[in-house]
């Protein structure tokens, strides 16, 4: 299991979490409560860095640029907006199919290049362009994968996280229970408190 398939690595103290079992979903969540108050985790090149590095994808992330995160950020939504509408219709609108486009377009840019010492330490390494084949091939093996039927939504009303249940009985609810799961029930006890007995 790599680090980004791992559903209960969580980052500290800088707000990224890895709790949705896919790389691209990860990033789709460096966007928080899209429906409401929009927190954006990648506010800055060195933001990317962090996230890059805690995802797995390089071992020294280089320097980025404000490009970089412009890039990253426009397919983060690109991916998003297909994972949620997938499959499209038979005549997507023109939005939809820019998004397919600049999903598709990333998925052929290079992999990250792997290396194995002879001590036996992995290396990573590579630039945006190897960040953005990761992600975007992340992405279109979801698509075309048995994984895209457990994509599910958190369940909490205000949040917007993807993620794939992979719950052997399939009734995951929330992106992670130290965020929203815990908020729910700590909720539905004071909820029963407050009621007569």
């Amino acid at each position: 299991m790599t680090v980004q398939d791992d559903p209960s690595r969580r980052a500290s103290g800088d707000g990224f979490v890895f709790v949705s079992g896919r790389l691209s979903l990860d990033l789709a969540g460096t966007l928080l409560w899209r429906r409401s108050r929009r927190i954006e985790l990648l506010c800055c090149p060195d933001d990317l860095r962090r996230w890059i590095h805690q995802a797995g994808l390089l071992d020294t992330p280089g320097r980025m640029d404000q490009r970089a995160l412009t890039r990253v950020c426009r397919l983060r939504e690109a991916m998003y907006a297909i994972i949620r509408a997938w499959p499209l219709a038979p005549a997507p609108d023109s939005a939809m199919q820019e998004s397919l486009a600049e999903v598709n377009e990333a998925a052929r840019l290079p992999l990250p290049r792997h290396q194995l010492q002879e001590a036996g330490h992995l290396t990573r390494t590579g630039g945006v362009d190897e960040v953005l084949g990761a992600v975007a091939r992340d992405a279109v093996d979801l698509l075309g994968g048995a994984d895209l039927a457990r994509v599910k939504e958190c369940l909490n009303e205000d949040c917007t996280r993807l993620f794939v249940d992979l719950s052997r009985s399939a009734n995951r609810r929330w992106c992670g229970m130290s965020e929203c799961g815990n908020r729910h029930k700590v909720a539905n006890y004071r909820k029963r408190q407050r009621q007569p007995h």
